[in-house]
């Protein structure tokens, strides 16, 4: 194995609050010359204000460095010259979609309805905007931001985008268009970039299904960390991670029993 990506909330940091260990991981990436990036599916920030967070907390990153699935998507959409967007984001990621068309009633056409993390701002009326979208002739397609069904927040346990992308694809029927983790072709972008064919990676998470599953998926090997949204009952699911470690403080010792 040569490359490492890392997945950011519940691996590096848990809201605010920064995993002890992990800058000194990601300085030992450095150190040892070990390609590695950092991919997330987070929606709800664009990758400046994630760089500016990282080096927060002692890791020092740009933005080319992180993989999220706004930037997926973006190219995407232009690949398959999609224009008419019904956006479901939030208002900060909505910048990342500036160079398209913005539907904002349920009537007007749309090419593409693309679903993201919105938090609070999820409620009966927007969810029921993006359905009738969905139900228009000819049907637009449905891009989701990747299918995380909760992460961990600092007050606890919170829904992501995943679990509205299902509930829209229940309702509509629309099969989704996923562009992030668990995606093979979002875990095969980062891979190309760092010039890795997927046996030689490996992928740190803290979600079983989405880092774990996913990765494994595309061929790479998963190492499970028991921080951020981690639970036992995880290990009871049929998924096999190839480790599974304390935190991502334990990543070197592991990678030098194991890899070198």
């Amino acid at each position: 194995m040569k490359a490492i990506l890392f997945d950011l909330d519940g691996v590096l940091y848990v809201g605010s609050q920064p995993i002890t260990g992990a800058a000194q991981t990601v300085k030992w990436c450095i150190a040892n010359g070990i390609p590695h990036m950092f991919i997330t599916n987070t929606t709800s920030k664009p990758r400046v204000t994630i760089a500016a967070k990282l080096a927060a907390i002692g890791i020092d990153v740009t933005e080319d460095r992180i993989l999220t699935p706004p930037v997926m998507a973006v190219q995407w959409l232009r690949e398959n010259h999609l224009d008419r967007l019904g956006l479901f984001v939030s208002d900060i990621t909505r910048q990342e979609f500036s160079a398209f068309t913005h539907v904002e009633t349920e009537d007007a056409k749309v090419d593409a309805v693309v679903v993201g993390d919105m938090g609070t701002g999820w409620d009966f009326a927007t969810l029921n905007r993006a359905f009738r979208m969905l139900m228009q002739q000819p049907s637009p397609y449905l891009a989701a931001l990747g299918l995380t069904r909760y992460w961990r927040a600092e007050d606890g346990l919170r829904l992501d985008a995943g679990a509205y992308v299902a509930a829209l694809q229940y309702a509509s029927g629309a099969e989704p268009v996923v562009m992030g983790k668990p995606s093979r072709a979002f875990y095969q972008t980062a891979l190309h970039q760092l010039g890795v064919s997927p046996e030689q990676a490996i992928m740190v998470g803290d979600d079983i299904k989405s880092d774990i599953d996913g990765a494994q998926q595309a061929g790479l090997k998963g190492v499970m960390v028991r921080t951020g949204k981690f639970h036992e009952s995880d290990l009871n699911k049929g998924i096999k991670p190839a480790a599974i470690i304390k935190s991502v403080a334990d990543l070197p010792a592991w990678w030098e029993g194991n890899v070198m």
